[in-house]
């Protein structure tokens, strides 16, 4: 069991290190304050540093790189804000990893070169205004008409919302009650019957995209099923490592939080010498850097272990689930530490915050990934419904 990173991957993390450092953070409370979504030449930078679609393979444009390359340069960028994380997230983690790993050889040639280019990015669209936790109950019907599927419904809170290209959406193909009647249609942004709603207005992600997307009588090619009827369980895995870059955000925020913590218990001073030097802080200091390095630890054995293909439902949520706890126990000692200018806006770390209490809502409630980390532990399924 090695726990050192290879000597590409230590190169790799200083170089978006230092990128994030020199390039973002002077950026990043500006781009808060204005809740607007990220400039496009700051997309060309992640694009020339590589950055999008690194782990897609090599025939498609991609780097070809281990996911945890990914999981890396996530976390390093997160460290000064999500937003900036976000287009490696959803280029290497994000549902494009649905089409690269169940999709037809024509849906892969078709959409994976222009997402390694970052002319195409990619959101899922899963929940819906009566189906989030319980999403085997979407109502989003897709009814086979020759040579087109006809989508009609709605999906809610999806992240990149109106912005992304195309969208992975989970559809209903029959009636068939549950999960059974559930696949996956790649659905292009300016398709007739595809509109979005209004961009959502969130505690915390200022700046993320997100909205309703609504089809009426939405005509997609049938070529475009990338998940067939009754394989539900096949959208759910690739979901598995999406929870591992949420995981990767939680870390990112906490990793940034404590690095504040640290630097500013060495500045500040109270009673005559810097507050680092009273025990009550130097607790604190310590939890986090615990809860961070042992987030740290379940994040990346559940991205080795996956190698090539997709991570295991038990190791996901465990690494999901306690990176969305820690997060909020760290940024909540790291406001604390800094006392008033901690719940100040001229510090980051309110924003950290924030943006750290909605990644235990989105992909997955904390909650219920503590009953499917059961569920794996007792090899037993429990019906929420009964």
């Amino acid at each position: 069991m090695d726990f050192e990173l290879t000597e590409e991957q230590k190169m790799l993390k200083r170089m978006v290190h230092d990128f994030a450092e020199k390039e973002i953070r002077p950026q990043a409370a500006e781009w808060e304050e204005k809740a607007e979504f990220l400039p496009q030449e700051f997309y060309q930078k992640l694009i020339e540093l590589g950055l999008i679609g690194i782990i897609l393979p090599e025939r498609y444009g991609g780097q070809g790189q281990p996911a945890l390359d990914a999981i890396l340069a996530i976390e390093e960028l997160a460290r000064v804000t999500p937003l900036a994380a976000h287009p490696v997230f959803e280029s290497s983690v994000g549902p494009v990893r649905v089409i690269e790993q169940f999709g037809t050889e024509e849906l892969k040639q078709k959409y994976l070169p222009p997402a390694c280019r970052g002319e195409m990015f990619f959101a899922v669209g899963m929940t819906e205004p009566e189906a989030g936790t319980a999403l085997t109950d979407l109502t989003t019907k897709a009814v086979l008409d020759g040579d087109y599927y006809v989508v009609n419904g709605q999906k809610r809170f999806v992240t990149g919302g109106g912005v992304s290209e195309g969208y992975v959406v989970y559809v209903r193909l029959s009636e068939q009650r549950g999960a059974r009647g559930i696949g996956g249609l790649v659905i292009e942004k300016g398709t007739p019957g595809f509109s979005f709603g209004k961009q959502e207005q969130f505690m915390g992600f200022r700046g993320t995209p997100s909205c309703d997307l609504i089809f009426e009588d939405c005509r997609v090619p049938k070529e475009n099923l990338v998940v067939r009827e009754g394989e539900f369980r096949k959208l759910m895995t690739a979901f598995d490592l999406e929870r591992c870059g949420n995981a990767t955000m939680c870390l990112g925020i906490a990793q940034g939080a404590l690095e504040e913590s640290m630097k500013y218990s060495q500045e500040r001073k109270q009673f005559g010498k810097d507050v680092c030097e009273f025990q009550a802080v130097q607790l604190m200091l310590a939890d986090m850097a615990l809860k961070v390095e042992a987030s740290r630890l379940l994040i990346y054995r559940a991205v080795v272990n996956a190698g090539a293909g997709l991570p295991s439902v038990m190791e996901s949520n465990l690494a999901k689930c306690f990176a969305n706890e820690m997060v909020r126990e760290v940024a909540g000692l790291a406001l604390q530490l800094h006392g008033g200018y901690g719940y100040s806006k001229d510090y980051p770390i309110e924003r950290m915050f924030r943006d750290g209490w909605g990644w235990g809502i989105a992909g997955g409630t904390i909650q219920i990934q503590k009953i499917r980390i059961a569920s794996a532990l007792l090899d037993r399924r429990f019906d929420q419904r009964r």
